[in-house]
């Protein structure tokens, strides 16, 4: 596998498409700083790192539904930068996702954060996902 992160949006995106209830991913500290993120948002309900059976970390993920209209809170994921092109930019060009309404996940020199954070700390990074 090239991209894990693109694979772990795709479960994620897959699960939310299925009306899954809980997510299974492999796990390693990028993909649980992502995890964090949709956490402290709102975009998930609960998640938990664990083991797989053969020892190897994993994320299994609560996604968060309405509980009237049966809608998830996630209503898309996108991968911005990727292997094959990243995708930096400065704190000056922070990209606003949906005018505001949905967040950017950013990697940074003082760790994975969301757009908005990022411009409070002023610092720039590489952009890893969208999420609305």
């Amino acid at each position: 596998m090239t991209d894990p992160i693109s694979d772990f949006l795709t479960r994620i995106r897959n699960a939310v498409k299925a009306n899954h209830k809980v997510v299974e991913a492999p796990g390693s500290k990028m993909k649980l700083e992502i995890t964090r993120i949709l956490h402290e948002q709102g975009y998930i309900l609960a998640y938990k790192e664990d083991k797989d059976e053969k020892g190897h970390p994993s994320i299994k993920i609560a996604l968060k539904y309405h509980p009237e209209t049966k809608t998830n809170a996630i209503k898309g994921l996108k991968r911005i930068s990727r292997p094959g092109l990243r995708h930096y930019v400065p704190v000056d060009k922070m990209p606003k996702v949906l005018n505001g309404l949905g967040i950017a996940i950013v990697s940074t020199s003082k760790g994975v954060m969301t757009n908005k954070r990022a411009i409070v700390e002023n610092v720039g990074g590489e952009v890893l996902c969208y999420v609305y």
